[in-house]
């Protein structure tokens, strides 16, 4: 495999293709009005993948990296079902609107490096024995708490090939990565969703949340591969 150096941040090499080794995540997808999903998106460079007519998908996922070159820290990762404009319909990736996470370096490396809207906010991850929450706050103010069991997996995590679509400073980007995909399976009605205060939260009523998602999805342990993504 071909290494490629991007250079360094804070003294850190950057290197591709970045090799996550372990992570816990839930992955939740909710339908949304695809107009108030459009709003969240840079019209002229990407567009809405509709899942049936005026209505988005909204996947919201919600990562604790264990082991990754960037550090060992927590995400909320909040996107949309979409394409390039102009890209035919067969293109469908998850273009990231927001993306705080709660260390610097991590930060400054996605946004330099992999143009990620990433912002530093508080993220909790606490886990039980039976539970997990995840909860983002600006400063001691809660603007998402998402509590679900610690589903078992029903078999091995699925691998895919996909596209993660950003824009920042006025470039847009695309990254392309694999992915594990949790196969253990929350039911919607054990999640418990509490959306707060502030510009996401409000971001996340327009679009009808709080309420039940489509599917949920948790697992642990999970890996990924990064590779160094191009503005588009």
């Amino acid at each position: 495999m071909t290494t490629t150096t991007w250079g360094s941040i804070q003294g850190r090499e950057i290197t591709f293709p970045m090799e996550v080794n372990s992570f816990n995540a839930a992955t939740l997808g909710f339908s949304v009005p695809a107009d108030a999903a459009a709003a969240l998106l840079p019209g002229d460079r990407f567009e809405i993948a509709e899942t049936a007519p005026g209505t988005a998908q909204l996947i919201v996922s919600l990562v604790d990296y264990r082991e990754n070159p960037w550090g060992d820290y927590n995400e909320v990762n909040l996107g949309f079902l979409a394409r390039p404009v102009g890209a035919g319909d067969d293109v469908v990736g998850s273009f990231v609107y927001r993306m705080p996470v709660d260390q610097e370096f991590t930060c400054l490396a996605g946004n330099q490096v992999m143009g990620f809207p990433k912002t530093v906010m508080r993220i909790d991850a606490t886990y039980t024995d039976d539970t997990v929450t995840f909860e983002l706050l600006d400063g001691e103010q809660s603007v998402l708490r998402v509590s679900l069991p610690r589903a078992e997996p029903v078999g091995a995590p699925t691998r895919i090939d996909t596209s993660s679509y950003s824009y920042l400073d006025g470039v847009a980007y695309s990254t392309p990565l694999a992915m594990d995909m949790a196969s253990g399976f929350v039911d919607a009605g054990d999640v418990e969703i509490t959306v707060g205060d502030g510009p996401i939260a409000d971001e996340l009523r327009s679009l009808g949340l709080p309420t039940a998602p489509d599917f949920c999805a948790y697992g642990e342990d999970l890996g990924a591969v990064f590779q160094l993504g191009s503005p588009l």
